[in-house]
């Protein structure tokens, strides 16, 4: 018979593994949610994975405990919780009270203590106990009953066979004795000094014990180390004092009180709601909306309802369509079908039938073909509406929609409408913009989920393997939701001054992007693998002097045995700690570079590493099979400035501060007897803040078309311009872009490697010279706590309300938000503009030239050799003039057969 499971949750440990990994969440209010939303999202998928009979969680209390009375610096070194951390330990609470939960607590002890204590009690009544935690001293409990569950390690369970593979042989047993030795950078046991983990091990397998250790401290070869253990004795024996968890915590232990039960929803709803956990709500409630009350959705699979059906489309002066295919990736992707709406509640499917090459299947997956709209028969009669320009077209993410019509020889034109844009105008810092979160977020409707309908995991399916029924159910529901949200979206998009910006640049730049997917980018695979086979001998000669100068082989990717080379082997200082122990992060291998060779390798490893496998081996394999090109996905709802970003590869990355990460810009060519050809805004930031400022010093140094950063250096040196030294240029260049960042002292200080009070100088006098600049801060910090938000030049808005409610470190965050967003923001909303004017021209003027990638303030293009003189000409006229400014707008435009070399 199978025996029932308790889980036992480690409440501190599951809050700050939340906290730290979902970054930045926050409700519209500007209430801190990140940890509350990753606690619901690990507890749910524990519950749903191992299905526990019984369930608690056990928390600290603030405080001091008996170890802290043993020890003063027990746990001293640990920073204090942070502050928006501290605000959502409640509500933690408070979700898991509505999950009907219990909470054990006790002053005085630990979470560990008190999970020690249940844990023991009831593995004696024949249940499996597993308890959920991060704390290897937790491990020193584990019997046949009980096993820890590693919180870090997506469920690793640890039995007695799992501890003695983790520590070398030593079992559950050992583990006090091993902490007594090796110490827990975690708790701040100290154990003792000079005694690492392999160490410890060693010496414990020896002697079986720490007091047989002491007991014969003679017979260990090595002076050093005896030497250590004899004198460090005391913090030894306090340490496995500290380790040891308490098992008797004076708590009551009712296991039919830690039954799981149904949740309470009512609670949960509201807590839910006033958090803005649209996911988590729809969970919990059917969300009877009006969509499906009166909803009218019929299926077209025969001919004579197709003629029907477009004899009344070519009357409708505007529609939403949504494309239902086999694929996300709109370049594959297949047409299975297409639903139409022109009024709510009512929507029409059309099921595409078989042609050749091209199958639609039905409900059972067997392959069987069902009758539906002969694909050739249907494109030919929708095509001339879907490219008559007078009948407006509405989607949801409408790009892919067009895309995918291409495929097919289709040109969507007449597109007046996407919800997706518009929700992402009224709120760019909206996670998720897609049309299941909007609909339950303005609808309170609960749409059927990609998942319900294709399955997940290995059971997944293709569109074209679901029974046509459901297929059009769910294609109606889409687009009469996407009726029913343009309605709305409508009025909010003019009630807060947002048309222009809709109308004008957003919704146009879908033509462009559409068309700049679908030109994709040619790519130079036999220079890549070259680059390859070059940096696979570099790294294996890496690999080779790491090996020498570690004087031993060792996992150079795992943190922990790297630590281990550093900072027990070679005794390096630690520069930093994290829960898990030292950091072998970036900044502190560039920190210790100075100090030894090892870290220097090991970052240039890393650098090439990463390198060859994100881009040198990644591309080729992205290449598309038709087109001989690849093909990015440009997204326009997802940054909170307004910038566009790149996916699928993400093509806007590619770092240009090393040699070898400009080389990869050498693969991206174009076709034979074409250039590549690249348009770059000059300091455009900068030349936006001095619009933005007004400042008289800024605008006249733009206008006299002065070095701007050797001006700033010469005013704040008080030096002539000709006497700047690079030293100088390069702090002055620092300071330019930091101020529009809102740098403080501190992050000027690690950027330029001088003490802060020197970088408060340097800001102070850019800010005597720059009076307007400050000025303007100002201006933006106080409109952002006033308004909740601040705009850019075209009223693109962004909302700030941690600016109100935050703690101290958000709120200093938020300022900067507010000072950088109008001049980034306006800064990508000119480089839009700029697209959406030159590629109106090359259509009109019929050129053959393609523009091919936007990468934040530069645009690409592929240009055959008749016409560089014209677009060179088009393009610089048409960045230039894209928006009048009160200072002069600079582009530099150059040439070459790849994008590395140009002139």
């Amino acid at each position: 018979m199978k025996k029932e499971k308790l889980f036992l949750i480690d409440g501190n440990s599951y809050c700050y593994r939340a906290f730290y990994a979902i970054k930045e969440l926050s409700n519209s209010k500007g209430r801190p949610t990140n940890a509350v939303y990753g606690f619901i999202l690990m507890l749910k998928k524990l519950m749903e994975k191992e299905k526990p009979a019984y369930l608690a969680v056990a928390f600290d209390l603030k405080g001091p405990t008996f170890r802290h009375k043993q020890f003063e610096d027990y746990k001293a070194h640990r920073k204090p919780m942070p502050d928006d951390l501290v605000s959502q330990i409640g509500l933690i609470k408070e979700t898991i009270s509505g999950y009907n939960i219990p909470i054990f607590e006790k002053q005085g002890f630990e979470a560990d203590d008190i999970l020690a204590t249940i844990a023991k009690k009831i593995s004696q009544q024949g249940i499996d106990v597993y308890i959920v935690t991060g704390d290897k001293d937790m491990l020193q409990i584990v019997d046949k009953n009980i096993k820890v569950y590693s919180a870090h390690k997506d469920g690793l369970i640890y039995d007695n066979e799992m501890v003695r593979e983790r520590f070398s042989g030593l079992g559950p047993e050992n583990i006090t004795d091993f902490i007594a030795l090796a110490g827990d950078a975690a708790d701040n046991i100290p154990g003792v000094r000079g005694i690492g983990e392999k160490t410890a091990i060693e010496l414990i397998k020896e002697f079986g014990s720490m007091d047989n250790i002491y007991k014969n401290l003679d017979k260990i070869r090595s002076e050093p180390r005896r030497k250590m253990l004899s004198e460090q004795e005391d913090s030894a024996r306090i340490s496995k004092e500290l380790a040891m968890v308490d098992l008797n915590v004076p708590i009551e232990i009712d296991i039919a009180g830690m039954a799981v039960k149904s949740p309470d929803s009512e609670k949960l709803l509201v807590i839910f709601k006033e958090l803005e956990f649209k996911n988590f709500a729809r969970d919990i409630t059917s969300c009877d909306s009006d969509v499906h009350k009166e909803a009218r959705y019929k299926t077209i699979t025969s001919l004579i309802d197709f003629k029907n059906f477009i004899r009344e489309l070519k009357g409708k002066s505007e529609f939403v369509l949504d494309t239902e295919t086999t694929s996300e990736q709109p370049m594959e992707a297949k047409l299975v079908g297409i639903s139409f709406c022109w009024k709510e509640g009512e929507a029409y499917y059309v099921a595409l039938g078989s042609t050749p090459n091209h199958s639609l299947r039905s409900g059972t997956g067997h392959g069987l073909k069902a009758e539906g709209v002969d694909l050739e028969m249907a494109i030919k009669e929708l095509k001339p509406i879907l490219e008559d320009e007078k009948i407006k077209k509405i989607g949801q993410n409408i790009k892919y929609d067009k895309l995918v019509l291409l495929n097919y020889g289709i040109q969507l034109k007449g597109i007046s409408y996407d919800t997706m844009i518009a929700s992402y105008l009224l709120n760019p810092s909206r996670m998720s913009h897609g049309l299941d979160t909007i609909a339950f977020e303005y609808l309170d409707h609960k749409m059927t989920s990609i998942d319900e309908l294709l399955g997940a995991g290995k059971k997944r399916v293709t569109m074209d393997m679901v029974d046509i029924e459901k297929v059009s159910m769910y294609s109606c529901e889409d687009s009469d939701v996407t009726m029913r949200l343009k309605n709305i979206f409508e009025k909010e998009i003019f009630k807060k001054e947002l048309e222009t910006l809709f109308d004008n640049i957003e919704l146009p730049l879908v033509d462009v992007l559409s068309d700049m997917e679908k030109n994709g980018i040619k790519i130079d695979v036999d220079f890549l693998k070259e680059a390859s086979s070059e940096m696979e001998i570099e790294l294996s000669g890496l690999v080779k002097d790491i090996y020498q100068i570690a004087g031993e082989e060792f996992n150079i990717n795992s943190p922990k045995q790297l630590s281990r080379i550093l900072f027990e082997k070679l005794g390096l200082p630690i520069v930093k700690k994290t829960k898990t122990g030292a950091s072998t992060d970036v900044e502190v291998l560039e920190k210790l570079s100075s100090l030894h060779s090892l870290p220097k390798e090991l970052l240039r490893y890393r650098e090439l590493s990463k390198l060859k496998s994100t881009y040198v081996d990644a591309l080729p394999e992205l290449i598309n099979k038709k087109t001989g090109r690849l093909h990015t996905s440009f997204n326009q709802a997802v940054t909170a400035t307004g910038r566009l970003s790149s996916s699928n590869p993400n093509l806007q990355n590619i770092p240009i501060k090393t040699e070898e990460g400009r080389k990869i810009r050498k693969a991206f060519i174009g076709e034979k007897g074409n250039f590549i050809m690249s348009a770059d805004y000059s300091q455009i930031e900068l030349r936006m803040l001095a619009h933005l400022s007004k400042d008289p010093e800024l605008i006249a140094a733009f206008e006299k078309d002065r070095d701007v950063h050797s001006h700033t250096a010469s005013l704040i040196f008080g030096v002539d311009e000709k006497e700047v030294t690079p030293e100088m240029r390069s702090n002055a260049k620092t300071v330019n872009f930091g101020i529009i960042y809102g740098i403080s002292a501190f992050g000027l200080s690690k950027s330029l490697g001088i003490d802060p009070g020197s970088a408060q100088q340097f800001i102070d006098s850019y800010f005597e010279r720059y009076p307007a600049v400050r000025v303007y801060m100002e201006d933006k910090i106080e409109e952002a706590r006033s308004a909740g938000y601040v705009t850019t030049l075209f009223n693109r808005r962004r909302y700030i309300p941690e600016i109100k409610t935050g703690g101290m470190r958000e709120r200093q965050q938020a300022e900067r938000i507010a000072i950088n967003t109008p001049v980034q923001g306006s800064a990508a909303d000119l480089i839009k503009i700029a697209m959406i004017n030159i590629y109106r021209v090359m259509k009109k003027e019929n050129l053959k030239s393609l523009m091919t990638l936007q990468v934040h303030d530069e645009l690409v293009f592929e240009v055959p050799r008749d016409e560089l003189d014209k677009m060179k000409e088009l393009v610089k006229e048409e960045m230039e003039g894209a928006v009048k400014l009160l200072v002069p707008i600079k582009v530099s435009v150059q040439y070459g057969k790849n994008w590395l070399e140009m002139a």
